[in-house]
């Protein structure tokens, strides 16, 4: 049987704030929601996205004498691109010495994507860790999660996979019986302010965590902290009110939005959707975590 290719953007090694212990995270590519505040912008799109770090780059018109689309012009000795217009060859990138050009996203097998996360086998066993599936949406590319994921059972290692729920609950079924644990995005428990952060509704979401209460399966809520959209005492206590009504649920953590994504968009050619947004301090989040922990006692920080 032919197996499913996977459209893969990165891998992080010795992450600790994916789950359980010491794990490493393989980012796919794609996106049903196109949140304003996306810390990985460079996974929205399924095809691949060509990032241009400009204090790397020395000049040298490598990239413009390889590349077939004419994509790269050098306008008073200033590197342009048309970002546009890439097709996702990856030349420019192979021929960029100082690589200051960098490519998310390539095909890759199962058996090929196992043996990446299994090189870390030792750091999983010492730490209680293991493998999470990111992205962008790791439930966009099921089939191909699938395989990766059998794999990896095959050889006992834990698996979690980060998803905004917003997908076909078909989706999830496929990787069920291999997940030790959902890490599951609630923004918004409004579906219009859902809508007006992200584009899209809640509805299939909610309808996706119950069907997951439902099943049994272990279940780590997640809620970025966004101020002026989800940060008000009555949403953040709405959302405390929704979660306690399922007991599948491990942990409910509030993750503080920050800026550090903004040089990512500036390399993709791409506009900062909230340039005047400010971060969170610790002492408002400690604030707001001692708060709810009165409605909902397995609320977390993300440095918790």
């Amino acid at each position: 049987m032919e197996t499913s290719k996977g459209m893969v953007s990165d891998s992080k090694r010795m992450s600790v704030h994916d789950g359980p212990g010491i794990r490493t995270t393989l980012f796919l590519k794609g996106c049903p929601l196109r949140c304003l505040w996306c810390h990985n912008p460079e996974n929205l799109q399924t095809k691949p996205a060509l990032s241009f770090t400009r204090k790397l780059c020395i000049g040298c018109g490598a990239c413009a004498r390889v590349c077939p689309g004419g994509l790269h012009s050098f306008p008073g000795k200033e590197h342009h691109i048309r970002f546009d217009a890439c097709s996702g060859c990856g030349a420019c990138t192979e021929e960029c010495l100082p690589g200051a050009l960098k490519l998310y996203g390539r095909e890759m097998e199962p058996k090929e994507a196992a043996r990446l996360l299994l090189e870390d086998r030792d750091f999983y066993v010492r730490s209680g860790g293991g493998v999470t599936f990111s992205g962008g949406e790791p439930l966009l590319q099921p089939a191909f999660l699938a395989e990766v994921m059998k794999l990896l059972k095959k050889e006992k290692i834990p698996v979690a996979v980060d998803t905004c729920g917003d997908v076909p609950w078909s989706a999830f079924l496929q990787v069920l019986p291999y997940t030790d644990l959902f890490l599951y995005d609630i923004k918004h428990p409004d579906s219009a302010m859902h809508k007006k952060g992200t584009g899209r509704g809640n509805e299939r979401i909610l309808e996706n965590l119950e069907n997951l209460h439902k099943q049994g399966a272990a279940v780590e809520i997640r809620t970025p902290v966004i101020p002026g959209y989800n940060d008000d005492p009555g949403t953040l206590r709405c959302i405390a009110s929704l979660l306690n009504g399922y007991g599948n649920i491990t942990a409910w953590r509030l993750l503080p939005y920050h800026s550090m994504a903004k040089g990512k968009y500036e390399a993709l050619g791409l506009q900062y959707p909230m340039p005047e947004t400010s971060m969170p301090d610790d002492t408002r989040m400690r604030a707001v975590r001692t708060e709810l922990s009165a409605l909902f006692p397995a609320v977390k920080l993300s440095s918790d």
